[in-house]
């Protein structure tokens, strides 16, 4: 069947046999790109998903399997010193042993299909540490698999090195009897760096289960980066800006912890005030690999080929570009949105201001019939909060002409941003990349407080991601920024300031764009903005803000700094810091200058324990 497919590399053929004998699978499938209508059509008939207007597509997740399961979900290696706070770090023998022994014979009567793929563009200067094959025991999986990543043998076949590839096994298991949330969890997702290996068992969700994305993309590929000295692997979006009055053109990359608005800020429009002179195209909005090529340039590719994007509030107001993105004829898959079975469509909440009114044939995301659901339900939602579309990223209107540039793109600017009510005004711009790093690392959200408002702090956004120690992490950011010899310029955003009736400053959105104009004005010398302790921040009349109606007052806010909420701030980060031992120095210093810069612009008991 393997030549018949024409998978001819001779370690993949041996690795695939291996584990057909060990999870008993009935029979084997290569999986390739052109594959996908027939495996829709089989799915389809088997009752996998169901037809949504438009050549498009639904499924519905087990009720226990619906988000991704980052307490069961380990990074496991030989070294007890790799073990960081955020990595849920195993010995490789306890861990590759417990989840072995789950997948024995739990694809018994099962198809287990064979997905060779290939993350970022062919020729990459990474395309080393990019190529997999994902074994599954899902069709809906390797559905998904075709949307987000280059799929096809001819990616294994032509490795220089035959072993050259990650080895990737998901197994589904008895979704029922996994105990999932219980002491008896039997969910094992485990990834085994030093073998570049990743296997996954209990789960057919999304991250749990897709592994080209953040098992390999992130977790594995966070790894590869930091051995191999050469890239980092990052949550970020990335998108081109062009002035299109000078031709001249901006890169810009950045992270957001979940529910901060990375997704629409990588797929935001221009506002139409502004659409004669300025255009925004489309890169990538969850992951990106940065390197320093051979001229000193820091570069950046995103490494899938779709876009796997949360449903919830996504609309024509909010995120126009995703919308065209899932329309009809992109062959999108949804999952766990409401779907009507008369008329094939989807809902969820936020597509529009309310749900629709007429009822009949739509069903929650549970398979429950809306107008069946008790009058107690009536504020529960239709859609699962985390409920999903996965589309080709050649659907994206305003996808980059050079997206398969292997190249990549030169980094002007990283945005890092969180979610946060207070103390973080707009834009705040950080020249030193020591200072801009160290900035990252204290990325928090307001998504879930400690004591006396404390962040929770989410590390370049990679908190879920990390696969290593956090020292040994900033210490390789310093490394790779530091090999550049033309720096990006770092900045933080918050689109989320409220005033003191809860009430949103800032419009965000498409006018999300005007913050980074300005940030971009700045690197060039054509603005200088204000210096405060925590970084410059524009003045009112440096932004653009043609056609928004924004109060002085509110602008004035949205650009002010609150020190005594920044002196609390500085003790959390120290105390956040505090738990990365052997934190390289350069990062202790750039905290330790803005701690002494607020001490000094408004003196109070703040951040002098020693540390």
């Amino acid at each position: 069947m393997l030549e018949a497919a024409g998978l001819t590399n001779p370690q993949v053929r041996v690795f695939v046999g291996h584990w057909a004998r060990h999870t008993g699978a009935a029979a084997v499938e290569v999986v390739a790109a052109g594959d996908d209508a027939r495996l829709s059509a089989e799915a389809l008939a088997a009752g996998e998903i169901r037809r949504v207007v438009g050549g498009r597509w639904f499924a519905r997740s087990h009720r226990k399997d619906t988000v991704r399961s980052e307490e069961r979900t380990f990074v496991a290696t030989g070294d007890p010193a790799d073990q960081g706070m955020h990595n849920n770090w195993l010995p490789v023998g306890q861990a590759q042993a417990a989840v072995e022994d789950r997948m024995r014979g739990a694809s018994t009567g099962r198809t287990m299909y064979v997905v060779p793929y290939l993350l970022g563009p062919p020729g990459s200067p990474l395309q080393g540490w990019a190529a997999g094959v994902q074994l599954t025991d899902s069709r809906l999986v390797a559905l998904q698999l075709i949307r987000l990543a280059r799929v096809g043998a001819q990616h294994v076949n032509q490795l220089a090195d035959p072993g050259g590839f990650v080895r990737a096994v998901h197994v589904t298991g008895d979704l029922d009897r996994l105990g999932q949330g219980s002491a008896a969890d039997r969910r094992w997702l485990v990834t085994v760096p030093e073998r570049r290996t990743i296997l996954h068992f209990g789960s057919a969700h999304g991250d749990n289960a897709v592994l080209c994305r953040v098992a390999h993309g992130l977790r594995l590929a966070c790894w590869d980066g930091w051995r191999s000295g050469r890239f980092l692997a990052e949550s970020f979006m990335l998108v081109r800006i062009t002035d299109k009055a000078t031709g001249r053109r901006y890169h810009v990359c950045g992270g957001f912890p979940s529910g901060s608005g990375k997704t629409d800020l990588a797929m935001m429009q221009v506002p139409a005030e502004l659409s004669g002179r300025w255009q925004v195209d489309f890169y990538g909005d969850d992951i990106a690999w940065l390197w320093v090529d051979e001229q000193g340039r820091l570069r950046a590719v995103n490494p899938e080929f779709g876009v796997f994007g949360v449903a919830r509030d996504t609309n024509w107001t909010t995120n126009p570009a995703a919308m065209e993105a899932i329309g009809p004829c992109t062959g999108t898959l949804f999952t766990d949105v409401a779907h009507n079975e008369f008329v094939q469509a989807v809902w969820w909440e936020g597509r529009t201001f309310r749900p629709p009114t007429n009822t009949t044939g739509w069903r929650d995301w549970t398979g429950r019939l809306v107008s069946t659901r008790p009058p107690q339900w009536t504020d529960l939602n239709w859609a699962h909060s985390d409920s999903r579309f996965t589309t080709r990223v050649g659907n994206v209107p305003n996808l980059a002409a050079d997206f398969a540039d292997p190249a990549g793109v030169p980094i002007d600017a990283i945005v890092l941003g969180g979610r946060t009510g207070d103390r973080e005004p707009l834009i705040r711009a950080i020249s030193d990349p020591a200072e801009g790093i160290y900035d990252g690392l204290c990325l928090g959200s307001q998504a879930a407080f400690g004591p006396e408002g404390c962040l929770r702090y989410d590390p370049m956004a990679m908190r879920a991601y990390l696969s290593y120690p956090e020292a040994d992490y900033a210490a390789h950011w310093l490394r790779i920024i530091g090999a550049a010899r033309e720096k990006p310029i770092f900045a933080h955003v918050n689109w989320f300031a409220r005033d003191a009736e809860g009430r949103f400053l800032w419009p965000g959105y498409r006018d999300d764009l005007r913050p980074l104009l300005w940030l971009l004005a700045l690197r060039n010398g054509e603005v200088t903005g204000r210096q405060t302790p925590v970084g410059i921040v524009p003045t009112p009349d440096e932004l653009d803000l043609t056609g928004l109606q924004l109060s002085p007052g509110d602008l004035e806010a949205l650009l002010t700094v609150d020190m005594s909420r920044w002196q609390q701030e500085m003790t959390h980060r120290r105390r956040h810091l505090e738990q990365f031992a052997g934190l390289p120095e350069a990062i202790w210093a750039a905290h330790h200058r803005v701690a002494a810069a607020l001490d000094a612009a408004a003196p109070a008991e703040s951040d002098r324990a020693p540390r």
